[in-house]
């Protein structure tokens, strides 16, 4: 392909407005260094313009009078605070009272000394997948029926503080669109697009009597819908990950090992092998991400980091010292809280379930003692229960094992980090994550201190009194007050 039809299809893929063509041209002449045996994408300036389009006709700014500020990194609040922001970006922070800027409809808010903080990040969701197996690998089941769901789940999402997301598998790019088009209320979703698995892997849900497609077998339903890609071989791999990057993946998600809701893999599985691996790591090099990878055991997670996979998504089987490798290696840990699933699933996915939840303490505290690169996520899926409320609850959780102010830095600052990897592949290139000066406006005002009492964030509906994001306020509740 010549290189201008490449550039125009990555300019459409990405809904790259107010991106500069430097940046895209960064992503086609790109290079690799070597270090270490495993490629690194080279660090890229990014410009800082949002593509979010948040449907404000005139420029507007709004003023946190009298707030404390948790920045994302802190182990306290600040002292009082007033914070200026312009349009969709954070821009003065200060201890002195400040004035309107000329030219701008200007939203003032009374803090009353309550916490201003980021928004919460998940990284690691499904907002699509989470509709019930019975109706999402239905073949019956209108994609009308399957995107209101999504909606929904996103909706919820926002208004309970969540204001990025990381989805791990599914087909989101529409949603993602509208989202930042405006036209549906959501938060930035960083798209995985389908999960790539192995014949017999956590991502084929296909009939076990069925061939597979590649060797003559029906196009499996999960496939259809554009929530797996089935990928046996370095060549299929290849192919798998560049399809989603053509879709606009900002990250490549696989199945490396055995998972709970998938029927053909025990939780102790190690699923491709390195050359398929590398050849997957190596794809997304080129384009300037990297892979994260699904795996539970210590055998898949080694083998992983030895084909320099960026990022291991659960682990909760690991032992220690594959935990230690982790934090030798740099490599990111995406870490979720499970419970016992309900009777709604079936048998054996509830023993492979309680099988994960065994040992999630130990690499929790692993995890935590080892200084490793630690992100958190939910991964609710296959009809858990509704994103809102229940990812603020899974959050909270994590208490067991650090205090509130580590927990809210990891699901600010720390998750935003992850996120970062993309590279030039990052849909939202500017700062997110902390409160700081020239950072994305995504902000919560809170009633109370979440730093030392965690459990006020449990209840977003009472205590999560603005929500912000891209600038734009989505909720107020004291107006009301």
């Amino acid at each position: 392909m010549a290189t201008g039809s490449y550039l125009s299809g990555f300019w459409r893929a990405n809904n790259a407005e107010g991106q500069t063509r430097p940046a895209v041209l960064a992503l086609a002449v790109s290079s690799l260094m070597l270090l270490g045996g495993c490629q690194q994408t080279a660090e890229l300036k990014q410009p800082t313009k949002s593509p979010v389009d948040n449907n404000q006709a005139k420029p507007t700014a709004t003023i946190f009078d009298n707030v404390r500020v948790f920045d994302g990194t802190a182990s306290a609040l600040s002292l009082t605070r007033n914070v200026l922001v312009v349009n969709n970006t954070i821009k003065t922070i200060s201890a002195s009272p400040l004035e309107p800027p000329s030219g701008y409809t200007t939203i003032h808010i009374a803090g009353g000394g309550r916490t201003l903080m980021p928004g919460l990040i998940d990284a690691h969701t499904h907002l699509y997948i989470n509709a019930e197996p019975k109706v999402l690998l239905n073949p019956k089941t209108p994609s009308e029926k399957l995107e209101q769901i999504a909606r929904k789940h996103s909706k919820a999402t926002l208004m309970s503080g969540f204001t990025t997301v990381r989805d791990m598998a599914g087909p989101v790019f529409k949603l993602k669109q509208d989202i930042d088009r405006g036209q549906v209320e959501g938060p930035r979703i960083y798209p995985s697009g389908t999960i790539i698995s192995q014949t017999s892997g956590h991502g084929d849900f296909g009939d076990p009597a069925d061939l597979p497609h590649s060797l003559g077998g029906p196009l499996p339903i999960a496939t259809k819908l554009g929530l797996s890609t089935i990928a046996d071989g370095p060549d299929q791999m290849l192919a798998a990950v560049r399809y989603n990057l053509r879709q606009g993946a900002s990250q490549i998600k696989i199945a490396a090992g055995g998972g709970v809701a998938s029927t053909f893999d025990p939780i102790e599985v190690t699923e491709y092998t390195t050359p398929e691996l590398r050849a997957a790591v190596d794809a997304a090099a080129d384009f300037g991400t990297y892979v994260s990878a699904h795996a539970y055991s210590p055998t898949s997670v080694r083998r992983c980091v030895a084909a320099c996979v960026k990022a291991i998504e659960h682990g909760q089987s690991m032992d220690q010292a594959t935990v230690q490798l982790l934090r030798d290696k740099g490599t990111w840990l995406s870490l979720q809280v499970f419970e016992e699933l309900p009777g709604s699933f079936s048998r054996l996915q509830r023993d492979k379930n309680h099988q994960v939840i065994v040992n999630q303490s130990r690499v929790w505290t692993w995890a935590l003692q080892y200084g490793v690169k630690l992100a958190w996520g939910t991964d609710f899926m296959f009809g858990s229960p509704l994103y809102g409320p229940a990812q603020n609850a899974a959050l909270v959780q994590t208490k067991t094992w650090m205090t509130p102010a580590r927990a809210l830095k990891m699901a600010t600052h720390d998750n935003a980090k992850i996120l970062a990897l993309s590279g030039i592949r990052n849909p939202y290139p500017g700062q997110l994550g902390v409160v700081k000066q020239g950072a994305y406006a995504d902000l919560l005002l809170v009633d109370g201190d979440p730093t030392k009492n965690l459990d006020i964030i449990a209840n977003p509906d009472k205590n999560f009194r603005i929500i912000m994001k891209d600038g734009k306020i989505y909720k107020n509740t004291l107006a009301k007050s």
